[in-house]
């Protein structure tokens, strides 16, 4: 049965190929962003296309608004939506990160207490939250993109207990290496915050690193189609880690001591600067 699904983040890279996948497999599908125009391949494949800023609580009232007096339900939530930020924690200003956990904690958790009431008069529903394998695992120069992972993953963990008696299945997606667009910025950010201070080695290894691109990584195919057979599950698995790398660290994360961990993260990183 054709299943009514809201993909936030539906832009480009996994929203936009998971907004496509739900749709090729027949389900009623919106996808909302602040980039409309990036979306004309979805609008153009049958899809719905909304303008949404997760930063505005009026936004996300308009779009469940909409998907409801359209539809009549809502059946699938997809909180995809999300950005990254670099430097030590040290050096980030402290608005950049209350603006971190605004985007990936705090609207996420907006839009879930948006679709709960209509999911639980349904007495179904799926909530997916893409997370990371960063919400269990920690990298340098990077704790607060990390500590809003971890957070999505505690609030998931607890809205699972909480929504279970009513039907609602809530689903984390831990993504590993992906090729996207989503890491753009990691070089211009790591040089802004932390190129001159005392993380300045640390800051440089890792930026050139990024600059030089991944050799290996995941479509996000691979993503989408995890995320499709999460929502098509009767009952779904908890957790879903897939993509380059994914399990391997956080096995890695889960069996090897706190100290050797941190210096095998750290040389992955930073090529051995430290």
């Amino acid at each position: 049965m054709p299943k009514v699904c809201l993909i936030t983040g539906a832009s480009a890279g996994i929203g936009l190929t998971t907004a496509l996948e739900l749709l090729r497999t027949g389900h009623v599908v919106y996808g909302a962003a602040r980039r409309v125009r990036k979306m004309d391949v979805l609008r153009e494949a049958g899809g719905h296309v909304l303008e949404m800023d997760v930063r505005r609580d009026a936004d996300l009232d308009r779009v469940i608004a909409t998907i409801l007096r359209e539809q009549g339900r809502i059946d699938v939530l997809v909180n995809n939506a999300g950005t990254v930020l670099h430097g030590a924690v040290e050096d980030v200003p402290l608005d950049l990160a209350r603006d971190q956990f605004e985007v990936n904690v705090l609207a996420p958790a907006r839009l879930i207490q948006l679709v709960l009431p209509h999911m639980r008069d349904q007495g179904s529903g799926v909530i997916v939250n893409v997370s990371s394998i960063g919400g269990e695992i920690s990298l340098p120069l990077g704790a607060w993109y990390y500590a809003s992972k971890h957070a999505m993953e505690a609030l998931s963990d607890t809205l699972r207990m909480e929504v279970a008696p009513f039907g609602i299945n809530v689903v984390i997606v831990q993504p590993g290496i992906i090729k996207t667009e989503f890491e753009d910025q990691t070089a211009a950010q790591l040089r802004e915050h932390s190129g001159l201070g005392a993380y300045r080695s640390m800051a440089a290894a890792m930026a050139e690193r990024s600059e030089n691109g991944l050799d290996q990584g995941s479509d996000p195919q691979v993503v989408a189609e995890t995320i499709r057979a999460a929502v098509e599950s009767d009952a779904p698995r908890t957790r879903y880690a897939v993509g380059w790398l994914a399990d391997k660290l956080l096995e890695l994360n889960r069996t090897l001591p706190d100290r050797e961990f941190d210096a095998l993260a750290s040389r992955s990183i930073t090529g051995g600067t430290a």
